[in-house]
């Protein structure tokens, strides 16, 4: 029988909003008052949900509400949302460092947190003695510390720096020896919130690879990330907060998928421009739009379906001598450019004075479902660049429809192209 590591049951958590803490003196009273009748809190029933994009009549907001899941001993779950949707507050209290405003949850064995740069570190101190601290604080002995020591410095990469008073540290400094002292130290749980969001590349490289080592030593990890590619490398299981809620939880591939269609809503395929992007003083950019034929804007795409890339292009004059073209650079989570498209390379295509509508057709089976972003150049006569705008909108995409039977796994790499295959006998 697999053994738990960590029991959230019924976790809600409630903030007051504009006010440290959950109320003011006489809310406090209140609440005493209905304690010692034996009656509830009777600010539990006021709170509203915690959407972002809408203005509540209530000054309670549930960051989290009746969180409920349970994590096996050597598994790595990972957690996903929208920014808001309660991820690093379910983080600071399993870390212990805020309290539930309901509910509870049981931990079997030490944690050690990577929440936000800096998170237990004392600025007085040296990164030696914070290595000490932050051990101690996990309940590690010193012989324990000093075994893993030079382990964690070396990762680090800040041994010059290691007698230095942590307040001089850049947060790039910062965020490199603090993962270091959590992946490193004899915990049998690590929570790491963004690890990859801060950090150079080279830094990012190390943490991936640390990450990966973690996840094979048998240890507990709650991951939180955006990069979608990170989670599905490190996490068999996975859940999606909502508002402060759980919508699904379950095998990794099939949750970010649900994750990645609710990205689609909203004609979030269209990106409007207004006033539009003046890309020069000829040209005017109104709005650009991914979308699949025969498909409504707001509809998932599907890797098996081609899909367009429509940019509303205004030019209100050509000067004699002078053409214009459109270049698209696809790139992946990590923002390395994938792949290059120009209309350069297509002889019967020309960009002409007046408003139109550009598209640039992707044939169906040639990228892999995942997330791209795409960044829009505008280029004069081929070789001057007139403008760039970086991840100007996202590409999302969905692996489509599968033979009964087949592998429901994701298949890795950013491509996944369709080839001819031919069989011809030997005689």
């Amino acid at each position: 029988m697999a053994t738990i590591a960590i029991k959230v049951e019924n976790i809600s958590k409630q903030y007051r909003l504009g006010q440290i803490g959950t109320g003011t003196l006489s809310h406090d009273l209140n609440r005493w008052w209905h304690k010692v009748r034996g009656k509830e809190n009777p600010y539990l029933k006021i709170g509203e949900e915690n959407i972002h994009e809408k203005k509540g009549k209530s000054q309670y907001v549930w960051a989290l509400k009746d969180i409920d899941f349970e994590v096996e001993k050597g598994e790595s779950l990972g957690i996903i949302g929208k920014n808001g949707a309660g991820k690093s507050t379910l983080l600071k209290i399993l870390s212990r460092v805020t309290g539930p405003t309901t509910g509870g949850f049981k931990v079997k064995g030490r944690i050690a947190s990577l929440l936000e740069v800096g998170t237990g570190f004392h600025p007085e101190l040296t990164g030696r003695e914070n290595i000490f601290m932050n051990g101690a604080i996990l309940g590690m002995t010193k012989q324990e510390i000093k075994r893993k020591f030079d382990e964690i410095v070396a990762f680090s990469g800040i041994e010059r720096y290691i007698d230095t008073p942590a307040k001089r540290y850049s947060s790039g400094m910062y965020v490199r020896l603090a993962f270091a002292v959590a992946a490193h130290l004899d915990s049998e749980i690590l929570i790491a919130d963004e690890v990859l969001a801060v950090g150079d590349a080279e830094f990012q490289k190390k943490c991936l690879g640390k990450m990966k080592d973690v996840t094979t030593e048998g240890r507990t990890v709650l991951f939180v990330s955006h990069n979608m590619a990170a989670v599905r490398s490190f996490c068999k299981t996975t859940v999606l907060l909502r508002n402060g809620s759980v919508v699904m939880a379950g095998y990794a591939d099939a949750v970010i998928k649900e994750y990645m269609l609710s990205g689609t809503t909203d004609n979030q395929n269209v990106k409007l421009f207004s006033p539009p992007i003046h890309i020069s003083h000829n040209a005017k950019l109104h709005s650009i739009s991914v979308y699949q034929p025969g498909k409504s804007l707001n509809e998932p795409l599907s890797i098996d379906f081609p899909v367009i890339i429509e940019a509303d292009l205004e030019i209100n004059e050509i000067p004699p001598g002078k053409s214009y073209q459109i270049t698209y650079l696809f790139k992946g989570d990590e923002g390395n450019v994938l792949l290059v498209t120009s209309s350069i390379m297509d002889t019967t295509f020309s960009i002409n004075p007046g408003r139109q509508k550009t598209k640039c057709l992707i044939p169906s089976n040639f990228f892999n479902s995942g997330t791209f972003y795409i960044a829009f150049q505008f280029v004069e006569n081929r070789n001057t660049l007139i403008f760039r705008e970086e991840d100007i909108i996202s590409l999302i995409l969905i692996e489509g429809e599968r033979p009964l039977g087949s592998w429901m796994g994701h298949t890795p790499g950013f491509l996944l192209p369709k080839f001819e295959w031919s069989n011809e006998p030997i005689m």
